[in-house]
């Protein structure tokens, strides 16, 4: 294919792309918001129920904690093949498969008889995860008109940060009534919903170029994923954003179900409730970085994540809900700026959009995974301080992908890059 050839390709997608305001705009944002819960909720249901596990199981938490850092480690290393895999066979079939594959497995997992089997069938379900965070910021770029992008990155990330509450809260309330069992049953039916409900919506992808998917292409979009330098500031401020939320949630079910607090877990599973702050901020940030750039958005939001790790510290409770709200918000709107940021200057610096997603995917669910066992490790070592401790040296390390990101020349269009 000629370099007028894909010129045209281009201009005639960006001509047919989904508008704003267009019915095809709403059904893809529906979806993608749907499919967004659905990922998350599976992803975090077992997070609430920590203490829990731990006392059914007589573990300890940070092996307790193993629940959700394997599933997050399976699903990282699940990204690095199926990002290039969507190269090949397309991005709505993976969507599905992900969707329908990690409900059953949800359902497997209420089931699980032993907790070895709960450790398998988790490792399994970040295998069958994988599908939607690896291509959904691809398909968004590849489908909506280049004026939505920025909203639309933001409004999935907000499904996600809907569905990891949602994950959180309906499973702790239930499982505080009938059983952790039931709790986990309840996240994969409305995982299956919700399925169901992206199969109703979902176009199919429209503007999608397959892409060779051999070793030697795969093994050269890898190499171009990490050659450019903007791309491996925003991998690590992914791995180190995240690292920093799942430690301090972990720590603070453990820290809260403890003396002075003593708060049963369906209480505890309240405080989950900030998400809803982050499911807007990530939609608002998105809209606002449409207008003043992102090298200009994501400072605030990383300032506002760290003040939020440090009003943490206080004994009140309601100070502590403050600064996890402050937290989450700084937290998605970081995140939610920083997704949709990889597939525009992977788009402009040539290199493969599904590749670079999944390379962000997998930095952070690795930072999840790792710093998600550090974190309940630095509870059992150091308590809250520690846990705060790790959480500020995450950020800091945001802070200067921040600084990376602003000192590396931007791609054309200015601002975009």
């Amino acid at each position: 294919m000629t370099t007028t050839d894909r010129t045209d390709l281009r201009t005639d997608a960006a001509t047919s792309a989904y508008r704003p305001g267009s019915a095809g705009y709403r059904r893809v944002l529906a979806a993608v918001f749907a499919a967004g819960m659905a990922t998350f909720v599976l992803l975090y249901d077992v997070q609430a129920l920590l203490p829990e596990l731990v006392e059914a199981y007589a573990l300890t938490p940070a092996r307790a904690t193993l629940a959700l850092s394997l599933t997050t480690a399976t699903l990282a290393v699940a990204l690095l093949v199926v990002g290039p895999l969507s190269e090949r066979v397309g991005r709505t079939p993976l969507i599905h498969a992900a969707l329908w594959s990690a409900a059953v497995v949800g359902v497997a997992c209420a089931l699980a008889p032993t907790w070895e089997t709960l450790l398998g069938l988790r490792m399994v379900q970040g295998v069958t995860l994988a599908g939607l965070p690896a291509v959904a910021t691809a398909y968004l770029r590849e489908e909506l008109h280049p004026s939505a992008h920025g909203r639309a990155f933001g409004l999935y990330i907000a499904g996600t940060a809907l569905g990891g509450m949602a994950g959180r809260v309906v499973t702790a309330p239930i499982a505080g009534v009938a059983g952790w069992r039931w709790g986990l049953a309840a996240a994969a039916l409305f995982a299956l919903a919700c399925a169901a409900l992206v199969a109703w919506l979902l176009p199919a992808s429209r503007h999608f170029v397959r892409r060779p998917a051999g070793a030697r292409a795969v093994l050269a979009g890898a190499r171009d994923a990490v050659s450019d330098r903007a791309l491996v500031a925003l991998y690590v401020l992914g791995a180190c954003g995240i690292g920093t939320m799942v430690a301090v949630f972990n720590g603070l079910g453990f820290r809260l179900s403890a003396a002075p607090y003593d708060l049963p877990v369906g209480t505890i599973s309240l405080v989950y409730l900030v998400y809803a702050l982050g499911s807007v901020s990530s939609a608002a940030s998105g809209r606002v970085a449409d207008r003043i750039g992102r090298r200009a958005t994501i400072p605030a939001g990383c300032a506002l994540a760290l003040a939020g790790a440090w009003l943490t510290l206080a004994s009140a409770l309601p100070v502590i809900v403050l600064g996890m709200a402050a937290l989450t918000v700084g937290f998605f709107c970081v995140h939610g700026v920083a997704s949709g940021w990889v597939t525009s200057r992977a788009h402009l610096a040539g290199v493969g959009t599904a590749q670079a997603a999944a390379f962000y995917a997998f930095a952070y669910y690795v930072g999840a995974s790792v710093n998600g066992w550090l974190g309940s490790a630095a509870w059992s070592r150091a308590g809250w301080p520690g846990v705060v401790a790790l959480a500020s040296a995450l950020l800091l390390a945001v802070c200067a992908m921040v600084v990376v990101l602003r000192r590396t020349p931007a791609l054309a269009p200015p601002g975009s890059g």
